[in-house]
């Protein structure tokens, strides 16, 4: 069944370009530029040093600062405060890659690494301010904050405390420092692997970080292809443009209706689904996990903004 599926979709898709092949360079050519442009100057510097950071065992000292606080409230150890610093702030796909790379390494156990998956894998600040509410026409910021990054980890922080309050032992700043868990990893996980040169590190960082930003464009170009679907069988095709690919349909949709973009973003689209599985292969996470949760983050979203609009409905355009 999967084989004849797999060869339909081949053939219609292959008729698509042949039949429209205009309309399908310009669609390729909008994930190009959008990946070139926007993802490349902002993604690759931090996957080089993130994957330098892990390689060579110093992400501790990028954590000092919050630790004490985020120790406290996740009750997990460095390399999971990590996550979480990184996953928000530097966007997606640095959460699920960050999570990748630590579990590859055995600094996550299986349990940590879905957990964190469950609200690190977000779209970057950087985007959302810089694009997002802009493309909106918003005038008020923190609200939308809130919405966007407020909310997953206020979510996070009742699955700690919840599904995974005994599923993941507690670690506090106290009771698992980071010397500590490098000695207790040592002793109880021979296979643990030791940190590196910084040349060995650097090289390796960029070596995985190049194979993972190809990849992002890759996904971006082929999910941005599939709107000639929508565009040849459906009326206002737009609509649909954002589930395929965020970034190319955000584009494609415009400022046409600000409450469905913004529950799009929790989700992220088909796109950021597929590559948040390419980078969580062979790690032993769940994918359909993943996925659930982002669908429940999406529905605590939409909760929030529907309340946000009942109180103040001046501030909203539907």
């Amino acid at each position: 069944m999967k084989k004849i599926f797999g060869i339909c979709f081949f053939v219609l898709m292959t008729g698509c370009i042949l039949t429209h092949s205009s309309l399908s360079l310009a669609y390729a050519a909008l994930g190009l530029s959008l990946w070139y442009e926007k993802m490349v100057p902002v993604l690759l510097p931090f996957m080089i040093l993130s994957g330098t950071l892990i390689r060579m065992g110093m992400t501790d000292s990028l954590i000092r600062p919050v630790r004490p606080l985020f120790g406290r409230i996740f009750r997990l150890p460095g390399p999971g405060i990590y996550v979480i610093l990184v996953g928000f702030l530097c966007g997606f796909p640095m959460g699920a890659r960050t999570i990748a790379d630590l579990r590859n390494r055995q600094e996550l156990s299986s349990e940590e690494g879905q957990y964190l998956l469950a609200f690190c894998n977000n779209l970057g600040p950087v985007y959302f301010l810089g694009f997002v509410l802009p493309l909106l026409h918003r005038k008020l910021v923190l609200p939308y904050v809130f919405g966007m990054y407020g909310i997953p980890l206020l979510y996070g922080i009742s699955l700690r405390y919840s599904v995974y309050r005994n599923r993941i032992p507690e670690k506090t700043d106290q009771a698992f420092g980071r010397d500590n868990a490098a000695k207790l990893s040592e002793q109880t996980d021979p296979a643990c692997l030791p940190a590196i040169s910084l040349p060995d590190a650097l090289d390796d960082a960029i070596t995985a970080a190049g194979r993972s930003i190809l990849q992002l464009g890759g996904y971006m170009i082929f999910f941005n292809l599939l709107n000639l679907l929508p565009r040849l069988l459906v009326s206002d095709s737009f609509r649909y443009a954002p589930l395929l690919e965020i970034s190319g349909g955000l584009k494609l949709l415009g400022d046409r209706f600000p409450l469905y973009t913004l529950l799009l973003l929790p989700f992220g689209g088909l796109s950021c689904i597929a590559q948040t599985g390419s980078c969580i292969r062979n790690t032993g996470l769940s994918l359909k996990s993943y996925i659930l949760h982002k669908m429940v983050l999406t529905v605590l979203t939409a909760a929030y903004y529907l309340g946000w609009f009942l109180l103040s409905p001046d501030t909203f355009l539907l």
